[in-house]
């Protein structure tokens, strides 16, 4: 609301209708006559020349001050901008260092960027990296699929036989206890040599492969020795690959058996806990052994399902939704006599990690009651299937029911739903170990296509979680080379170190027949994978010519990106890819949800939008135009954009004169290289330089000092045509040294920087060169020396006008010291050029202002000084308007950033809080301006934020998750002659080894330290300047505790003007705007499923073939331990030996490979 200026003598509004004073009104001793006590610690000379020598007022008398009117604080506004406008005119250098460039026009070129040429240029080179990772794919699956139909299947083969490097034999002989130790390694293992490889950030060995097999399979079973026999042909395959193309990273073949052969070999990367890598739950191998899938898990959770059986299923849903990548959908529900979804989620929905973390959340809370009900569960999954109002994979369709056993075969759902066409497989698992008769089960997915599993106890689980996926590849076997289509996965972290990843994946096919005449095989051998790392197919886009606001990204069907600026997960979990949603990348509006279409659906674009950006700080929130144009990356699932704002259209290339050129010497004799020398920072300021790769033989240094003394000792030696320097680069360094060299001469060497109480000034350029001058300024430069990656530098750019930023505070760290004038506030401005109608901004410039002496000139500017510095007289009998130096006890001036951050006050105790959020200081003030719609809010999720671990919810000493069974239990004999008696045996002891398996974070149980962090979502919440562009005045209404207060914004700068009467209570203290970022949960997970972004599965779906056999079924195939063997496993563990894992017996481990 909008109200005159105060005036004394003029009743003001309130809840009753009866006239009460303004506050500051009348005779109020003391109210105006009280001030600060001590003078400025800067004479005024230094402080104001534009207003002449100001002497120090004496307190005027008591008199009546009003709050100024609308006019007078305009007046105010208009001072401030100029002085601002004056300091950067004279110490700034804009104008000059235009002239500077064009006085040396004849030392570069201008050169303009292309989108549409760029990006397909870029998209050409990215398709020609991958194929020749496509070629050397085929090769490997190529020899692979022959070599095992000419192996000879060998079934008294022993462990002696083989020789091998086991990846995980040196860790394993350093743990006393291991199994391998033990058993006197009875394997022919090798012992190699490594060498340190940068490429692969790791130790390597290339004249062998590894081999890696999961911790729970048994290394001398027939079936891993088989592999490991006919496997060991790779090898010289994998070493003629990497002949042909030596960029090759990680080759590698998963098998199907679980044992994992990689080259070059390097040791494994042993996890601190237990080891339960297995390559059949990594995503890149489920993407390449099956097409997407629908999936609807059901769960039985009828009365018999109790205690360590519930828990097992429960434990059994998690790991089945951990082979589900982002190309599946999938929903859980429990039934007995109902059936009900266990979360809120009542459709199919994508098998996100997000989504997932819901569903496993939401299984722990199932609670067992009422009787089994068969046909309420499937008719459910049915009806879950046949919606076709939703997004889902539109593949592979199966049910997946865990019980612990029933009578019902519920053969009038399937007729109803499945039957003639069986277009949905059903596999049952039977839970726990009981006496109930498994025909139905073993029935409903004989007559299903799917697969009958048992799970009697922990151990079980994640073998049998996974073996589904055999099945659905028998569709994709069949199809034979119509399958054989390379596949790209999501980013993900490697295993072995390398970072963050993506990988071409293959299956490899069983060839064989069992006689002749026989059926074809269709059973996958395994999956082929070869490793791309992300930095590989970064340096294959433009870097420094698209300037420091100008970027490439890339993303896949799923909308999530391989490529951009922001991909910068602050933890990894290798169970897990990398999932980013580009709208989450970036600040998501209606054009990028138009542009992210298109990409997906592998559509060429251009389109030129008006959208927010974050600041690189995070801080700020910036409204700015940029173009992006996109093409698709032929060959693969990968779309391609480029990001360039306007003024990034052209940019400088240094071209040094032929005369330069010709002369054979080392760089350093080039003209300007003098000026990146030490011993001339005295003379014309400190130069960092940007930590950019120059040349090859440049040794990179975090030390911005460290690294110029590396820069210069090379250049010592190489000269400007080096093969091995990148010229743009090095050319362009030289350049802008020389540029901002001539701009301390022409500008900042004659100008005495105290005079307008300046710490520094400063010039920032595209070619990498920082100049801080005077010299000593340098030592509390805290900017970043890479200008690309200076929030300054970058804001500058994308705002015309003054930029200021306080120095930046945290609410949990002490307030500022302001001692010794090194608290400055920077305030820059880009460099715009206009060469030949070409316009680009190259450079930023810009000075730091001390604190405390423009606070004090903050006061004087905003106050009724006249031109003949005397202050205003206010006599007994008059009234005078307050202002923000005479009256600092009872009016409240501010500048606030933008961003909301307070950057200079008239109140000398908030000197100290300068660079916080306003509402850390004026809560109640702060609320006005965003309510008055000075500022506006915008608030989003940060995906890739770590945080410190949890502590654990059980602190006592038993693993977590373990059944513990009553007194009542103990003194029953019938359950201890029960099966139970003897799976709960072994659920304890297990857990005393495998103690994360239940209810565990997987990343624990992969070997991460106890105190490392985890990934977990933030909030975060920017302001920005809202729509109010004119001067304003408003009162905070609160009964007597009401506040005037006017805003303006300052012309030409980023920076909002606020003048209000202190708070005299504080009854008014309304809610605190929040800044900081938060921990959250992130958006409401069931909400966002309602409206999914738009995504596209794989081109290619393999989910039926005439000729599939589903006779194997697991009809009768799992048999439990005799009680011999189950005994003596006991005893093993109660003496503290690990168990040597049992094979598993089963059709799937009677493979004849």
């Amino acid at each position: 609301m909008a109200v005159p200026a105060r005036t004394c003598g003029a009743s003001r509004p309130g809840p009753a209708l009866t006239a009460r004073p303004w506050p500051g009104c009348g005779p109020q001793p003391g109210r105006g006559a009280r001030r600060r006590a001590s003078g400025p610690r800067h004479p005024l000379s230094l402080l104001l020349p534009s207003l002449l020598l100001l002497p120090l007022l004496a307190a005027p008398g008591t008199s009546a001050y009003s709050f100024p009117q609308q006019h007078t604080m305009q007046h105010w506004a208009r001072r401030l901008e100029q002085e601002v406008d004056g300091v950067m005119r004279i110490f700034g250098g804009v104008q000059q260092l235009r002239e500077i460039y064009k006085d040396n026009r004849n030392l570069f070129e201008v050169q303009e960027n292309e989108p549409q040429k760029l990006v397909e240029k870029v998209a050409g080179d990215i398709e020609s990296l991958l194929d020749r990772k496509v070629q050397a794919l085929k090769r490997l699956a190529d020899a692979a699929e022959n070599f095992q139909k000419a192996h000879r299947w060998q079934d008294n083969i022993k462990e002696e036989d083989i020789m091998y490097y086991d990846a995980k034999a040196d860790a394993e002989l350093d743990d006393p206890e291991s199994e391998d130790v033990e058993r006197g390694s009875k394997a022919s293992t090798l012992r190699l040599d490594f060498i340190e490889d940068p490429n692969f950030k790791n130790k390597v060995n290339y004249s062998y492969t590894a081999v890696q097999i999961p911790t729970d399979i048994y290394k001398g079973s027939t079936v891993i020795l088989n592999e490991l026999n006919w496997t060991e042909a790779l090898e010289n395959v994998f070493i003629e690959n990497r002949r042909q193309d030596p960029t090759l990273l990680w080759q590698v073949f998963g098998s199907a058996t679980g044992v994992t052969r990689y080259y070059p070999a390097t040791p494994w990367r042993a996890p601190k806990k237990i080891d339960l890598y297995d390559v059949r739950r990594r995503p890149w191998y489920i993407q390449g052994a099956s097409s997407p899938k629908d999936m609807v898990i059901i769960v039985d959770v009828s009365g018999s399902v109790s205690g360590l059986t519930l828990k097992l299923m429960k434990t059994s849903v998690c790991e089945m939704l951990d082979t589900l990548s982002d190309d599946d959908y999938v929903n859980v529900a429990s039934f007995n006599e109902k059936a009900q979804p266990v979360s809120c989620f009542t459709h199919l929905v994508q098998a996100n990690v997000r989504n997932k973390k819901v569903f496993k959340e939401a299984v722990q809370g199932m609670v067992a009651k009422g009787t089994t009900g068969y046909k309420a569960g499937f008719e459910y999954a049915f009806d879950q299937l046949q919606n076709s109002n939703i997004t889902r994979a539109n593949c592979n369709k199966m049910i997946m029911m865990f019980t612990d056993g029933g009578e019902d075969r519920v053969q009038d759902v399937f007729e109803k739903y499945n039957w003639p066409n069986r277009t949905v497989r059903v596999f049952t698992f039977s839970v726990g170990q009981h006496n109930y008769d498994v025909t139905p089960l073993q029935w409903m997915a004989c007559a299903n296509k799917g697969y009958y599993f048992e799970i009697p106890s922990i151990g079980a689980i994640r073998i049998n979680t996974q073996e589904y996926l055999d099945v659905l590849g028998r569709p994709m076997v069949l199809a034979g080379k119509e399958a054989k289509q390379v596949q790209w996965t999501n980013v993900y972290e490697d295993a072995l170190g390398l970072g963050l990843v993506v990988t071409g994946t293959l299956p490899v096919f069983n060839l064989t027949q069992d006689g002749p005449g026989e059926k074809k095989n269709q059973l996958i051998l395994g999956v082929m994978g070869i490793d791309v790392a992300l930095n590989d197919i970064k340096r294959l886009t433009p870097n420094y010519t698209l300037g420091a606001n100008g970027y490439v990204f890339a993303i896949d069907l799923n909308g999530y990106v391989l490529l951009h600026p922001n991909l910068k997960p602050q933890t990894t979990n290798f169970r897990e890819p990398v999932t980013l949603d580009f709208l989450d990348a970036e600040l998501e509006d209606e054009n990028k949800e138009e542009i992210r279409r298109s990409m997906i659906d592998g559509n060429k674009g251009h389109k030129q939008i008006r959208t927010l950006v974050k600041s690189l700080d995070e801080r700020y929130i910036d409204e700015v135009m940029r173009n992006y144009t996109w093409v698709p990356i032929r060959s693969t699932n990968y779309s391609l954009g480029l990001v360039l704002p306007p003024y990034s259209t052209f940019y400088l290339q240094a071209n040094l004169s032929d005369q330069i050129l010709q002369v054979k010497l080392p760089i350093s004799k080039l003209k300007d290289f003098e000026f990146l020398l030490p011993s001339s920072f005295e003379s014309e300021g400190h130069v960092f330089i940007a930590p950019r790769e120059y040349c090859k033989d440049l040794n990179a240094s975090d030390n911005n000092t460290e690294f110029l003394k590396n820069f210069i000792e090379l250049m010592e030696k190489v000269t400007p045509d080096s093969k091995q320097c990148n010229n743009f680069l090095l050319h362009n360094l030289i350049l802008d040294t020389g540029i901002t060299q001539q701009l301390v001469e022409r500008v900042w060497r004659d100008q005495d920087l105290n005079t307008y109480s300046l710490l520094a000034v400063f010039a920032a350029t595209d070619g990498g060169i920082t100049r801080v001058f005077p010299n000593k300024a340098a030592e509390d430069w805290t900017e970043n020396p890479e200008p690309f990656n200076a929030s300054f530098y970058r804001r500058s750019l994308d705002n015309y006008g003054y930029v200021f930023k306080p120095p930046h505070q945290d609410t949990l760290l002490r307030p500022l010291e302001l001692e010794n004038d090194t608290v400055g506030i920077l305030v820059s401005t880009a460099v715009e050029l206009s060469l030949g109608g070409r316009t680009l901004r190259p450079a930023v410039v810009g000075v730091k202002l001390d604190l405390e002496a423009w606070a004090e000139k903050f006061k004087v500017l905003a106050s009724n000084r006249t031109h003949q510095d005397q202050p205003q007289k206010c006599g007994p009998s008059s009234h005078c308007e307050m202002d923000c130096e005479v009256n600092n006890e009872d009016l409240l001036c501010v500048l606030i950033d933008d961003g909301g951050f307070l950057v200079l006050s008239n109140q000398n105790h908030q000197w100290d809080q300068v660079g916080r959020f306003f509402s850390e200081v004026d809560a109640n003030l702060m609320l006005a301006l965003y309510n008055n719609s000075f500022y506006t809010r915008k608030e989003s999720y940060d995906y890739q934020a770590a945080c410190a671990p949890q502590p654990p919810g059980n602190l006592g000493a038993a693993p977590r998750g373990v059944f513990v069974p009553t007194i009542a239990d103990f003194l029953n004999l019938a359950w201890w002659t029960s099966a139970a008696a003897w799976s709960l045996f072994q659920q304890l002891l297990y857990g005393l080894i495998y103690h994360s398996w239940f209810q565990a974070d997987p990343a624990e149980a992969e070997g991460s330290s106890e105190t490392r962090e985890s990934s977990c979502v933030m909030k975060q919440t920017q302001y920005y300047f809202g729509s109010v562009n004119a001067s304003y005045n408003a009162i905070i209404d609160c009964g007597n505790c009401s506040r005037l207060f006017h805003a303006q914004r300052l012309t030409n700068t980023n920076l909002l003007f606020v003048v209000a009467e202190k708070p005299l209570c504080s009854q008014c203290e309304a809610g605190r705007l929040l800044q900081k970022e938060t921990h959250s949960d992130g958006p409401e997970q069931c909400e966002l499923v309602q409206r999914p972004r738009y995504r596209r599965g794989p081109h290619i779906c393999f989910d039926y073939n005439a000729t599939e056999d589903t006779s194997d079924c697991g009809r009768g195939a799992s048999f439990p331990p005799s009680l011999g063997v189950l005994v003596s496993l006991q005893l093993l563990l109660l003496l503290g030996l690990p168990p040597r894992p049992q094979p598993q017996v089963h059709a799937h481990a009677s493979r004849r490979l």
